[in-house]
């Protein structure tokens, strides 16, 4: 096939097309990709490019976008890597915040398929656009990188490129199939992203203590939360809920007497209770990277309040309110009634509903079922998708009646039957799936 010029809608189709399972296809190894980044040389040409890996299983796109914003407002040039995107592929690959244009992006295609064309190899989906990301930061010579993990870990794409600084975000269940059923052996393939000798943030407050004694087996240098780093709200105005909080740092092997303390912080501009240990995670990082990218308070402060992350916790203001949370396994989902819980009153709650089935539905759907009085069920566009059917018998097993449910084609028509019902007093949930938020975004008009 001639890819010359080729525009970006058609590259991604035949980037799908080389794999037998398309954009869904999984297949986890670093064999196939190393070879094509042998042949564009990556390793040499990214060798004086500091590295920030983030893996887990809830949290990286926040701690993902705390990196990248404050390194920004330090001046830096900041290339970052994420998946999946919402509306558009290229916001996949930013540099200082902005998705790379589609010339920037096909360009780096070109020359990703003529390295693999000389390899012979195939390789996955996730496994193509991640090289391409590197030929785009690279073009556009990026002083530092932010990379968040796809799947798991250890033979995950990204762990081809050796991190200056790797970030654990949390341990929880989700994706079985190619990572384990018990968190250890979960913790097990996202410590892989380490390196002997190099810091690893890990702000799992429970993990496991064998992916601990691995790390310690390795001379990975443990920055665990609680122990090397933490943080605590400040107390507000009699009355008057904390609007700041405090960070403190010991680095690893330093006496109790050398912490450091940063006061008065206020809080990130992401929402929910979470993000203070996501915070203190990121800034944990900038913290072991001073040497080599020094970073002023000032950046981290305005880094961390400045920040906006489409889908994870997103208000869009109303009336009705709409709530976008990308939540899709038992943890997150936890996270999201949490949250719910800490906004003003809603007179009524309507969920916009749309899941893989592959996902722990009973599992996602328990934590919400006191947050949600009316539940609006889709597919999302995905052979993954669990039908609507499926999903209102989940939540008829768990005692919701069957009045409170309807089903729908795509979560835009569910999303679109929940304004119409909804009461200006009362606010909308979309969730459970990257697919859902999209699908109501797009039909919002708006990117995210």
């Amino acid at each position: 096939m001639q890819h010359k010029h080729a525009d970006l809608a058609a590259w991604l189709e035949q980037i799908e097309r080389m794999h037998p399972r398309g954009e869904a296809g999984i297949e986890l190894g670093l064999e196939r990709v190393a070879l094509v980044a042998a042949e564009l040389r990556q390793t040499e040409r990214l060798a004086d490019k500091p590295i920030l890996t983030v893996a887990g299983t809830n949290g990286k796109g926040s701690v993902v976008t705390y990196l990248s914003n404050i390194l920004d407002r330090a001046g830096y040039r900041v290339g970052t890597y994420t998946s999946p995107h919402l509306v558009h592929f290229n916001e996949r690959i930013r540099l200082n915040g902005n998705p790379a244009d589609d010339v920037a992006i096909t360009a780096a295609f070109e020359t990703v398929e003529a390295a693999r064309a000389a390899t012979g190899v195939s390789l996955t989906y996730f496994e193509f656009t991640t090289l391409a990301a590197m030929e785009v930061f690279l073009a556009a010579d990026a002083d530092v990188l932010v990379l968040e993990v796809g799947l798991g870990g250890r033979l995950d794409a990204v762990n081809l490129y050796d991190p200056a600084v790797a970030i654990i975000t949390g341990v929880a269940l989700d994706h079985q199939d190619y990572l384990g059923d018990t968190r250890e052996a979960i913790a097990l393939e996202k410590i892989g992203v380490g390196r002997a000798g190099r810091p690893i943030v890990i702000a799992e407050p429970d993990m496991p203590v064998v992916a601990l004694k691995r790390l310690a087996e390795q001379g990975a240098i443990v920055y665990l939360i609680g122990d090397a780093f933490g943080f605590e709200p400040l107390p507000g105005e009699e009355g008057k809920p904390s609007i700041q909080w405090r960070y403190w740092l010991r680095k690893p092997g330093t006496p109790v007497e050398s912490i450091l303390r940063r006061g008065g912080l206020a809080y990130p501009g992401l929402r929910g209770k979470i993000q203070l240990r996501n915070a203190a995670a990121a800034m944990t990082a900038i913290e072991c990277l001073q040497d080599c990218l020094p970073v002023a308070m000032g950046a981290i402060r305005r880094g961390l309040l400045e920040a906006e992350l489409a889908g994870r916790f997103q208000v869009i203001p109303g009336p009705p309110d709409l709530v976008l949370d990308v939540a899709h396994n038992p943890e997150a989902a936890g996270i999201l009634a949490s949250n719910l819980g800490q906004l003003a009153f809603a007179h009524t709650q309507h969920g916009v509903l749309g899941m893989m089935a592959d996902k722990d539905l009973v599992g996602v759907l328990k934590p919400l079922l006191k947050q949600i009085s009316r539940w609006y069920l889709a597919p999302v566009a995905s052979p993954r998708s669990a039908t609507a059917a499926q999903l209102q018998t989940v939540l008829l097993s768990l005692g919701v009646p069957a009045a409170q449910i309807t089903c729908f084609e795509k979560p835009a028509a569910a999303y679109a039957a929940a304004r119409k019902t909804a009461s200006e007093s009362d606010r909308i949930v979309a969730f459970g799936s990257f697919l859902t938020v999209a699908d109501v975004l797009r039909d919002l008009g708006r990117t995210a």
